[in-house]
């Protein structure tokens, strides 16, 4: 139990930071859209990526150099298009949150950028499998106990910011709040995508 303990605060601790998953999610929360199957698709993709981290992460980062850069400008050129469409929605947007629907995006449209926002942003591979992976050799033949730990984090955390968000619904039922929270995904988007380009 100490071992997934630390495991889960360390998972938690790392994943609260906002950024561009996290502000995905959100959005999804307050607009009620495909909030289960957004959640999912972080968690899993958390696990995987955590189970990359404490199994193989060091071999596959010698055998792979040219993978840092790659994600790091494909990373960042996804974030400044979707940050330069939420900045779009904040300037021209004049509808406010619609708890009917509305123009929902598909499943197949939401999961794709779910996906992309998680696998194509570098922040993601550093806390999951770099960070989270390191940690995991400080408890020698306990190290899936830590990694179930971290897991359980995500699970925990993605289903509390999407399924918690609908009490903010009241907020963002008026039209200046929701083009704030839109200017402020595109501003967060921006900054991380020129903090990984400053990076290279």
């Amino acid at each position: 139990m100490p071992v997934f303990a630390t495991g889960f605060t360390m998972g938690l601790s790392l994943i609260v930071a906002i950024g561009a998953q996290n502000a995905f999610v959100l959005r999804q929360g307050l607009r009620n859209e495909h909030v289960l199957a957004v959640c999912l698709a972080c968690a899993l993709s958390d696990a995987l990526l955590i189970l990359i981290g404490v199994t193989a992460f060091g071999r596959i980062a010698a055998v792979l150099p040219w993978l840092d850069p790659a994600m790091r400008y494909g990373g960042a050129a996804f974030l400044i298009w979707y940050g330069i469409r939420s900045a779009r929605s904040a300037i021209s947007g004049t509808g406010a949150l619609s708890v009917d629907g509305g123009q929902a995006a598909s499943l197949r449209t939401t999961l794709l950028t779910c996906l992309a926002l998680t696998w194509l942003n570098p922040h993601v591979y550093l806390d999951t499998v770099v960070l989270l992976g390191t940690l995991s050799t400080r408890f020698p033949g306990a190290e899936t106990v830590f990694a179930a730990g971290a897991m359980c984090a995500s699970l925990v955390f993605f289903f509390a910011l999407g399924f918690g968000a609908k009490r903010l619904r009241p907020i963002f039922a008026r039209p200046t709040a929701w083009r704030i929270l839109e200017g402020l995904i595109a501003l967060v988007m921006v900054l991380i995508a020129l903090q990984l380009l400053r990076g290279g």
